[in-house]
């Protein structure tokens, strides 16, 4: 799915293009930041969507070549992890192939030596890691089909911007979650069946490696920094993140507390569960089927060099973040009712 932000056609532009790709993923929250200066800007006559396919180059150049944008942010992936074990050619074509598509459609436009192209990187490359916390120079040792797909899509866009002149960047993102985020990842699921389980709609939630440890930031946040990446004299890779380790467990516990049930854990491994204080009633049990093939135990990044370059601030704490995604989904799974 891709999408734009440009003035009704046939105008003079007053503002600049963004050709966005994934749009209809949780960064369309904040949308708003991709242009501009950034104020918000939502006339319905500025964003338009239009339908296209990673894996299809004669669509990506067409869309390219028309619309001629100021600005791209490859935000487009079939990003989930555990997924990608299934479907690992289908993801290292949309994720890996689908990033040089694209770069190719702006060459293709004679856009190279204009557009500035951003590219949605991942803490899942550092997969096993070699440092903690991790920095821009942190080597690389992906862990999944996704991480290795991506980390493909990486050096694809240093390899472009250093043959063509490009300006083209790789924002390495440490996980970014929202109320948007789509259910099957670990925090909104977490965070729609505590909700479930507030309302008497769901008894427990099943999970995986609940020691997993991420650095957890809110999206909101983060793509004000893909923004200010792309307003730079020139293109630089960084890592975004909060510098904070959180585990699954940690998560899973705030998220219950928000809605007003206490969690107790008792029993390791696979027999731990969660129960809630007042009732003794399981709320959380793990299941094996939520493991990864090859787990990533933790994740945890040091985002000071963009935090200097781009004077970038994250506003939002761990907690606040928990909390906004319970309450938003408090609030969806009661107007349900």
């Amino acid at each position: 799915m891709v999408s734009k932000v440009v003035n009704p056609a046939g105008e003079k532009r007053s503002h600049k293009v963004a050709l966005i790709t994934g749009i209809t993923g949780q960064a369309r929250l904040s949308v708003n930041h991709l242009y501009q200066d950034p104020i918000v800007y939502r006339d319905e006559q500025s964003f338009f969507l239009h339908y296209g396919d990673m894996t299809d180059s004669s669509n990506l150049s067409h869309l390219m070549a028309s619309i001629k944008p100021d600005e791209v942010y490859n935000l487009a992936a079939q990003s989930h992890v555990q997924v990608s074990f299934e479907l690992s050619e289908y993801t290292g074509d949309v994720v890996g192939i689908g990033t040089t598509r694209l770069l190719e459609a702006i060459r293709s436009a004679g856009l190279e030596k204009s557009v500035r192209f951003y590219q949605a990187s991942t803490s899942e490359l550092f997969g096993k890691v070699a440092e903690i916390p991790q920095t821009e120079t942190t080597p690389f040792y992906p862990r999944s089909p996704y991480s290795a797909a991506k980390l493909y899509a990486y050096w694809i866009v240093v390899n472009y911007r250093e043959s063509y002149g490009m300006f083209a960047c790789n924002g390495i993102l440490f996980n970014h979650e929202s109320p948007r985020r789509g259910e099957t990842f670990v925090t909104r699921k977490i965070t729609r069946a505590v909700a479930k389980i507030k309302h008497g709609k769901q008894e427990l939630v099943e999970l995986g490696n609940l020691n997993a440890e991420r650095d957890w930031g809110y999206a909101e946040d983060y793509v004000y920094a893909m923004w200010l990446m792309l307003q730079q004299e020139k293109p630089m890779d960084l890592v975004i993140a909060s510098g904070e380790k959180h585990s699954v467990r940690e998560f899973a516990t705030k998220a219950f507390a928000r809605a007003g049930i206490h969690i107790e854990w008792e029993g390791s491994g696979l027999d731990e569960v969660g129960k809630d204080k007042a009732t003794g009633k399981v709320r959380v049990r793990v299941n094996p089927n939520y493991f990864r093939p090859t787990e990533v135990d933790l994740l945890i990044g040091d985002s000071s060099k963009a935090e200097k370059e781009l004077k970038w601030v994250r506003k939002t704490d761990f907690e606040s973040l928990v909390n906004l995604m319970v309450d938003a989904d408090l609030a969806l799974v009661k107007k349900s009712l």
